[in-house]
């Protein structure tokens, strides 16, 4: 099984830099694909209320056999739910879907600067926090003005940051601003949403010279610039190749070419998304 290392996070605890994330996956057919990641070694799990699939991956935790102690499941806040006290009963649905007493992080999954309600959804974030219920907070697609907007009005800074970030859209304001507010930056979308991506020339001409496929590049182009990752797949292959990224090493020159090949943001704008 791979060894997976891990990233401090500024409460003191660690997280799995390598996960396995369930967006976009159908609710009745995520269970097997979290068994197989699970099977294969990941420990992190990421999901979401929006993505309407807690359900089954809490049926594939309780059904691995895998001690919880040794996971760390995440999930999200949607954006209906800002507010502190909407906030804190969507925290207490998402745990039942999940069928968990205790969640390792729970992060606001978008800002919705339009509502002004991101403040007191992260008010309700600490107080979870406060109260052992959730042992990390954190938040997702938020840019450096919203994140400096929750440190001024609640003196509590996240302890992760999760936005998009590929090769050719590597984040440099966001990840510096995390950076040094000891703010983890976590990866969505590594792989780019099979949007072309994974068909860049730059990044095929790196995986030939490393005898490694596209993706094992991308992903591990995240890892060496710091950044925890989650990739996606329903395929068991995919999968466990996914986590084939620990055995071998980009160049600084590879890594900036990366950083530098074509590409755009893929996802909605934090600015200005506010429902799907």
């Amino acid at each position: 099984m791979t060894d997976i290392p891990t990233v401090a996070l500024r409460d003191g605890r660690t997280i799995p830099q390598l996960g396995f994330g369930v967006w976009q996956v159908p609710p009745d057919q995520v269970v097997e694909p979290v068994a197989a990641a699970l099977a294969a070694g990941y420990r992190l799990l990421d999901t979401a209320a929006a993505y309407r699939n807690e359900k089954g991956v809490g049926r594939a935790i309780a059904e691995s056999g895998v001690p919880r102690d040794e996971l760390f499941v995440t999930t999200k806040l949607w954006n209906p739910d800002h507010g502190y006290d909407k906030a804190m009963r969507a925290f207490e649905d998402s745990l039942g879907r999940l069928g968990l007493d205790v969640l390792d992080l729970y992060l606001i999954h978008w800002p919705v600067p339009s509502s002004g309600l991101f403040v007191e959804a992260w008010k309700a974030m600490v107080d979870l926090a406060e109260s052992g219920r959730v042992r990390s907070i954190g938040v997702s697609n938020f840019n450096p003005a919203h994140i400096q907007r929750l440190i001024d009005e609640t003196g509590v800074t996240p302890v992760v940051n999760q936005v998009e970030l590929h090769p050719g859209f590597p984040q440099d304001e966001v990840r510096a601003f995390d950076a040094a507010h000891q703010i983890v930056t976590e990866a969505w979308s590594p792989l780019g949403q099979g949007r072309g991506l994974l068909d860049e020339p730059v990044l095929g001409a790196v995986a030939a010279a490393h005898d490694r496929t596209p993706a094992q590049v991308a992903l591990r182009w995240n890892l060496q610039l710091g950044n925890v990752v989650i990739p996606k797949s329903v395929t068991p292959e995919r999968i466990r190749a996914n986590l084939e990224v620990f055995d071998f090493e980009l160049s600084d020159d590879e890594v900036a070419e990366l950083s530098s090949m074509p590409g755009r943001r893929l996802g909605p704008d934090p600015d200005t998304f506010v429902m799907p």
